[in-house]
């Protein structure tokens, strides 16, 4: 048992149930699903995963952490109406599932209502297929790779004095099993890597990194992509040299494409959230079907992009994943669905239901979260501009849901001046309503780009991978928080 669970492995065939290897029959997981249903619950759902995470870190040439982590557990949920009732186990035995899953029916009071069917193995997509896994590339490879980076970013620029890089890789299977007869089995892979350098000029030290994330395998790095990694890290810290703040003030804000993606994803994406709206507190609850942002704004969220890290082949509740228009043509037309949301509003799950691992309850989150090219070219939109700022990239923010307000910290940019951009920024916070912002989007250009870095999001307590990104997009005006003149 414990080689079975120290490596995981796709299913060899199709019809194969993947967690049968830990003992867990076709026979028990009807006998968990009927307990789950056992006090009248409508639905209920067992979320079963397996995931193995490799890490190694290095710093000051030396390898300074190296780990393996494992986890394998089921979730159990059993719904009534809206309410729900969750219990977990990372104990596979037949009663330790029993007992989570008579756990979770405890939400019900009433007379079982049904009873699960013979279960089938549905067939799934394959947006991430791997050319390489980790599992067959030991540290011999793994520690050389992390030296190279390291050397090609001391060689990069004399003024760098530390780089640390890190190298995350992570296999997953997860398995949820539906009282209709459905088993959505689907095999998740992600790599993560990271150079993060310190360098020094007469005496002043700065720091940055750069990252890359994606459902793949080793192939995920190649030459270009680690070439653009270990670059941009040492050329991100060395801009911060000549960067400094711009007038205090609210001024046109033209944010770069690509990883000012973020601003739409947390100040727009998560009002677009359905459970948000069903209980009232996203500000877009009344305003389906009504205008939001100018004509040539689309936004979208899509779980089917090509080895994405918000790629899934399938949601955390066995629905198909999709590409979600949020917002077409400037109209909001839906907003991002699980079941519960989907069944409360009357139309499809968008398979949005996600969760952080077994031990969570699924919930309505975002995936892929872009904003569809628009018509300008992007040295059209910077020279629209007289006096504002251009972001090139983020490192944090804040969103308040309700009301759309977010405060977001701008790393770099630059300053924009008569239609160019002049000095280096660095290091401010910008300000501002996320669907006053979304109306206030006066051009969108052609230059869409979804960003290749390792974002997670948060919500609830749960954190899932997700990717974001957008073409260059000018808002009219935003509060930016530089320097009083």
């Amino acid at each position: 048992m414990a080689d079975l669970i120290s490596a995981v492995s796709p299913p060899s065939r199709p019809e194969e149930l993947y967690f049968e290897r830990f003992g867990v029959t076709q026979e028990a997981l009807r006998g968990v699903m009927s307990a789950a249903l056992s006090r009248g619950a409508d639905d209920c759902d067992l979320f079963f995963e397996h995931c193995v995470i490799s890490s190694v870190s290095m710093a000051d040439g030396k390898v300074n952490r190296a780990s393996t982590s494992i986890d394998l557990g089921l979730g159990v949920r059993a719904r009534v109406g809206d309410q729900v009732g969750y219990a977990y186990t990372e104990d596979l035995s037949l009663a330790a599932m029993l007992a989570a899953a008579r756990t979770a029916a405890e939400i019900a009071m009433t007379t079982p209502g049904r009873a699960p069917v013979n279960l089938q193995v549905l067939g799934l997509p394959s947006y991430y297929p791997v050319k390489e896994r980790w599992s067959g590339v030991g540290m011999e490879r793994r520690v050389p790779m992390l030296r190279a980076w390291e050397a090609a970013a001391f060689a990069r620029d004399a003024r760098v004095e530390k780089v640390s890089c890190q190298l995350v890789d992570a296999e997953r299977v997860i398995a949820v099993v539906r009282p209709d007869g459905r088993v959505a089995q689907d095999f998740q892979p992600m790599t993560r890597a990271v150079v993060s350098v310190t360098a020094q000029q007469n005496g002043r030290r700065e720091s940055n990194l750069y990252n890359l994330a994606g459902r793949a395998g080793l192939e995920l790095l190649d030459a270009d992509r680690v070439n653009r990694m270990v670059n941009e890290a040492v050329d991100r810290t060395m801009f911060l040299f000549d960067a400094g703040k711009p007038p205090a003030g609210e001024m046109p804000v033209v944010l770069a494409a690509g990883a000012s993606g973020i601003l739409l994803h947390e100040a727009i994406g998560h009002g677009m959230e359905a459970d948000f709206n069903r209980k009232g507190v996203s500000i877009y609850a009344s305003r389906m079907n009504e205008r939001i942002a100018p004509s040539f704004v689309t936004v979208v969220d899509n779980g089917t992009l090509d080895g994405s890290r918000g790629a899934i082949n399938i949601d955390d509740e066995a629905n198909p994943s999709e590409r979600t228009v949020l917002v077409q043509d400037g109209v909001l037309k839906s907003y991002l669905h699980d079941e519960i949301s989907a069944k409360h509003y009357g139309v499809a799950p968008t398979g949005s239901g996600r969760r952080e691992s077994f031990r969570h309850p699924p919930m309505p989150r975002m995936r892929a979260t872009y904003m569809e090219p628009g018509p300008h070219k992007p040295e059209e939109i910077i020279a629209s501009v007289k006096n504002g700022i251009y972001c090139t990239s983020f490192s944090n923010g804040q969103v308040h849901i309700g009301a759309g307000d977010f405060a977001f910290y701008m790393k770099t940019g630059y300053l924009i001046e008569d239609g160019k951009l002049t000095r280096p920024l660095k290091d401010v916070n910008i300000i501002g309503n996320g669907p006053t912002a979304l109306e206030r989007v006066e051009m969108v250009g052609d230059d869409l780009m979804l960003d290749e870095g390792g974002w997670t999001c948060g919500k609830d307590g749960q954190g899932v991978p997700v990717s974001q990104g957008q073409p260059t997009v000018k808002v009219g005006a935003l509060v930016v928080g530089g320097v009083s003149q």
